[in-house]
């Protein structure tokens, strides 16, 4: 197999980049760009560490991640499955890199920057649902912002309801909890009692 390990040589395939794809990225957020932060309730979070790299999905109402000011995001952390893999992450190498998707728009948002975790109690209360306080929150200090051309989301046709995959073609948690643990874990029983702990769970 023929691969490319050169920056030099991957230039000469791909050519430069336009002025449109380098005017774009900026080390604040303008209004403009903050429109689809306010209007995003899902982020997929990237953290790199020790042990490797982790992307995990945020999801929240609308604006669930605050602008505090032009180079200053917060992100409330919520009840999970205490993996906290991205917290891990975070603790050893501060880099983040934040995709803001909102429904039924083909442009997304991208920001890197350096996170800390804040457990202030007054911060944590101010990212309250349902009366439960975020267990931590995450202070991120924005390097990069800029917006992502819309060809991934058109071509994958990803909020087309007639694309939309019939979730009961696919393995339940339970039938993947139960094909990892060797069967160790009841899978029919994990799948009857999730609906109740996720709603338990979900702030």
């Amino acid at each position: 197999m023929e691969t490319i390990d050169t920056v030099e040589a991957l230039e000469a395939l791909y050519g430069q980049p336009g002025e449109t794809s380098l005017v774009k990225e900026l080390d604040r957020i303008i209004p403009e760009y903050a429109a689809f932060i306010e209007a995003s309730p899902f982020v997929a979070l990237a953290t790199a560490g020790p042990e490797g790299l982790d992307c995990s999905p945020r999801g929240d109402v609308a604006g669930f991640v605050h602008i505090a000011d032009e180079r200053t995001l917060m992100m409330p952390d919520r009840r999970g499955n205490n993996r906290a893999d991205s917290l891990k992450n975070i603790i050893r190498d501060p880099r983040v890199g934040l995709l803001f998707l909102v429904p039924g728009s083909g442009t997304t948002l991208r920001v890197n920057g350096r996170a800390k975790i804040s457990i202030d109690a007054e911060l944590c209360a101010s990212f309250a649902m349902e009366g439960k306080p975020a267990r931590s929150v995450l202070v991120i200090a924005v390097d990069a912002v800029y917006f992502q051309c819309a060809r991934a989301i058109h071509r994958s046709e990803l909020w087309n309801p007639e694309r939309h995959v019939d979730p009961a073609s696919l393995p339940t948690p339970g039938k993947i909890l139960a094909a990892t643990s060797n069967s160790r874990i009841d899978g029919e029983a994990y799948d009857k009692e999730w609906p109740d702990r996720a709603r338990q769970s979900m702030w």
